[in-house]
């Protein structure tokens, strides 16, 4: 062992160099860098954030609708609870999505910063030195000057500064006078530029996500909405709200109509409110339609959703009335048909609730009623009355559309017509009395949307920018003719390369000498 160690000491074989310690994880992690922000990278990325947002937009957001997400839940009790867990009803909100929206900012900005130091010191560099030998380039030509070499590059000089050239004069050591000039920069700050606005538009849209809240909120026709928390159905702060950001506006609904073609299918809709943006202001007069929404305060109040809302009145025995209230119906299918639920819970001796299925249009079909147009031409209301308790004592929350039917007893069923009297057999009055209308309004405030807009428009800019510019180079080189004792006359030799468009930079050539000779 002793021999074979002192003949290790001897051997010529190359030591390897020790590693220190820490020094292959800080290797590792520059690794790791480099390829988080390569432009591969962050084109993968991108790509993945379109795959991502792909759900958003084929299953509902319960942002935008959260009566589709419930409706989508209750058609597919199956699929739909595990589409739940992957949060593919909060596709924006998710955290798989955040991390992915992150790893792209960080591998934009990665990629940006040395590209913008390159591009930097590229500016502030002179132009590259002439080839030695002009008439090897593809687009090369020569002539002889009346002129001594200085004049002829002087003129020269002139004209391709007014063609935005910059330009570079040295003096040869033969006597010769080069001009080196080169133009098209402005396409890599193009470049930059649209990369630089994507990271805004990246920032503006995160900023919204952080600062920003949203809620939904459905309003009868005659009723108001104030900009409190509570006063939303549905809300969704972002990680770093605040109460004090919702301003304090309110509105009422006063009408809301819809028109829709001879088939069904949607026309117009239009929602006018009184719309105050304090509670001491004056009233105005607004209408919200789709894609033109309501400016509130630095918030936005989109039209999202419509119904009916029936009007129903319950009096007891004695004629008192003990319930009177529009009862909002959400609607099933294209064509409006609605189910909803009335609880009545005080002023009769047992409590009283009813299930009902309204048809705006009211068909009888092979497949039971219908209704066969979203507009009001023929309403009908079919309702059944249960009584018992309906749970509303017992503390735990429960949805305003359901009743717990199995627990109840059915008393009768009854087909309702705007205006007509049901009377049960205890004397209970039940009354369609109308049909109101509903609106559902989406509140979003976002403080990114301004630096998301401002970054869209540099993003077209500079992509415009960075296609129509063609980087190209420019020489001119004058050499004192042979046998001209005054150097009053010159050769010229001119020469340009261009990294793209060699056709077009060839037309350009050619026009600029042309311009020099004359």
């Amino acid at each position: 062992m002793t021999e074979l160690a002192e003949a290790a000491k001897l051997s010529t074989a190359p030591v390897p160099p020790q590693r220190q310690p820490g020094q292959g994880l800080r290797r590792n992690l520059r690794q790791a860098w480099r390829q988080l922000t390569s432009m591969r990278t962050a084109l993968l990325l991108l790509t993945l954030l379109a795959l991502a947002a792909i759900p958003g937009t084929l299953l509902p957001q319960r942002g935008l609708n959260p009566v589709a997400v419930d409706t989508y839940l209750a058609a597919h009790p199956q699929l739909g609870p595990f589409l739940d867990k992957l949060s593919l009803f909060d596709v924006f909100a998710a955290p798989w999505f955040a991390a992915v929206y992150l790893l792209l900012l960080v591998s934009v900005v990665g990629c940006l910063v040395p590209r913008i130091r390159l591009h930097t010191r590229a500016l502030r560099r002179r132009p590259p030195v002439a080839p030695r030998n002009l008439t090897r380039l593809a687009t090369s030509t020569e002539w002889s000057a009346d002129a001594p070499p200085a004049a002829v590059v002087d003129a020269a000089r002139l004209l391709l500064r007014s063609a935005r050239w910059r330009t570079d004069i040295r003096t040869e050591d033969d006597g010769a006078v080069s001009i080196a000039a080169e133009k098209g920069y402005l396409r890599e700050t193009g470049n930059l530029v649209f990369h630089i606005a994507l990271v805004g538009l990246l920032a503006g849209i995160a900023l919204g996500g952080l600062f920003g809240y949203k809620g939904t909120v459905l309003v009868v026709q005659g009723q108001g909405f104030a900009n409190v928390r509570s006063s939303y159905d549905i809300f969704q702060p972002s990680r770093l709200y605040s109460d004090s950001q919702l301003a304090p506006f309110s509105f009422m609904l006063q009408t809301f109509s819809a028109s829709y073609q001879p088939n069904g299918e949607p026309r117009a809709f239009d929602a006018v409110v009184d719309y105050r943006a304090t509670p001491d202001a004056t009233p105005a007069l607004r209408h919200i339609r789709v894609n033109h929404p309501l400016s509130a305060a630095g918030a936005n109040v989109y039209l999202v959703g419509h119904g009916y809302a029936l009007h129903i009145q319950v009096r007891d025995a004695a004629g008192r009335l003990v319930y009177d209230k529009d009862t909002p119906f959400l609607p099933d299918d294209a064509m409006f048909a609605s189910h909803g639920v009335v609880k009545v819970p005080d002023g009769l001796p047992k409590q009283l609730g009813f299930t009902g299925f309204f048809y705006p249009t009211f068909g009888v079909t092979p497949f039971g009623p219908q209704s066969t147009y979203p507009g009001l031409r023929d309403p009908e209301l079919d309702l059944a009355a249960w009584q018992g308790d309906l749970g509303l004592d017992s503390g735990a929350p429960q949805s305003v559309y359901q009743l717990p039917v199995a627990s109840l007893r059915h008393l009768a069923n009854r087909q309702l017509s705007p205006g007509q009297t049901w009377r049960l057999a205890n004397g209970t009055t039940v009354k369609f009395a109308g049909v109101d209308q509903w609106a559902t309004f989406q509140v979003a405030h976002d403080p990114g949307k301004r630096l998301v807009l401002v970054a869209a428009v540099l993003i077209v800019a500079g992509l415009l920018v960075s296609l129509r510019v063609r980087r190209r180079r420019f020489w001119v080189r004058a050499v004192p003719a042979d046998g001209a004792t005054d150097a009053r006359r010159s050769v010229v030799h001119a020469a340009g390369l261009t990294r793209s468009d060699p056709d077009g930079f060839s037309q350009e050539f050619d026009s600029l000498v042309r311009r020099m000779k004359d």
